[in-house]
């Protein structure tokens, strides 16, 4: 078995070969934000923070803040909603397990213009209750992302013994809270970290649901503030890019922590 994988060569020529497909369209937008006349410099860079230009880059910072307020409610609605869900139809439920996967990965075969026309009315209804702010676009943003939550915890709930260690929990008389908290979340920290990941990325990148639900995010700033100044879309651009691959680098190192930990508490 070990003759049929890849050797070194190949894999270095592979993670070379994708490695540079990511890294070429990055570094171009990198130097594009660092052109000045003939030269380069970091005078763009530098433009964003200037108090004289605040007015006019005013819509990217709110619309920053927008997406890390939905980011926050919409990792919120995946653990705290999606993932116990997942838990209580594992241990209590398994006949159920079909037609949840069936529900939770319906969202991604439909177009985002066909969801919006769905939830149109339903944002009109908050809209007219609870005020048209933008945190009620993390429901749209929750449904959005569940397919790939889904895939990411229901892969860890099947790689780890879920119905073994609740039965031992329960045994040694812990409650239910104390279960999921302590001995559940605990072995399912990859899976959660990692949808917790595809959701923030999600809402990142996320473009047509606000547009067409009138709500300001960071990629419609983009839009605006791209009409006046092409720079400034680029870099924050980048920005964004950049915080996705450091949560997911941190979420790599927790995740592995979480692993040695339970190997080296296991018997």
């Amino acid at each position: 078995m070990r003759g049929l994988g890849p050797g070194p060569v190949t894999r270095w020529a592979v993670a070379i070969v994708v490695g540079g497909l990511f890294a070429l369209p990055i570094l171009s937008m990198l130097e594009f934000t660092l052109r000045d006349g003939d030269g380069h410099s970091l005078a763009r860079w530098a433009a964003l923070l200037d108090p004289d230009n605040a007015a006019r880059y005013a819509p990217l910072w709110q619309g920053l803040r927008n997406s890390l307020v939905l980011a926050a409610v919409t990792v919120a609605i995946v653990l705290l909603l999606l993932a116990p869900t997942m838990i209580l139809v594992t241990l209590r439920f398994p006949a159920l397990r079909r037609p949840l996967e069936l529900v939770a990965l319906l969202p991604i075969s439909l177009p985002a213009i066909v969801l919006v026309v769905g939830l149109a009315p339903v944002y009109l209804f908050i809209g007219r209750t609870f005020g048209t702010g933008v945190w009620p676009l993390a429901l749209a943003y929750g449904v959005t992302a569940m397919p790939y939550a889904y895939r990411a915890i229901q892969a860890s709930i099947d790689a780890t013994g879920v119905r073994t260690l609740a039965e031992a929990a329960r045994t040694l008389g812990a409650g239910w809270p104390t279960v999921l908290l302590r001995v559940l979340a605990p072995n399912l920290r990859g899976g959660l970290l990692a949808a917790s990941l595809i959701s923030v990325a999600v809402v990142l990148g996320e473009f047509t649901i606000a547009s067409l639900l009138a709500r300001q995010n960071l990629q419609t700033a983009l839009l605006v503030v791209n009409r006046q100044d092409a720079y400034a879309a680029v870099i924050l651009s980048l920005l964004s890019l950049l915080l996705v691959l450091v949560l997911l680098l941190l979420i790599g190192r927790v995740g592995a922590r979480g692993g040695r930990g339970a190997r080296t508490e296991g018997p």
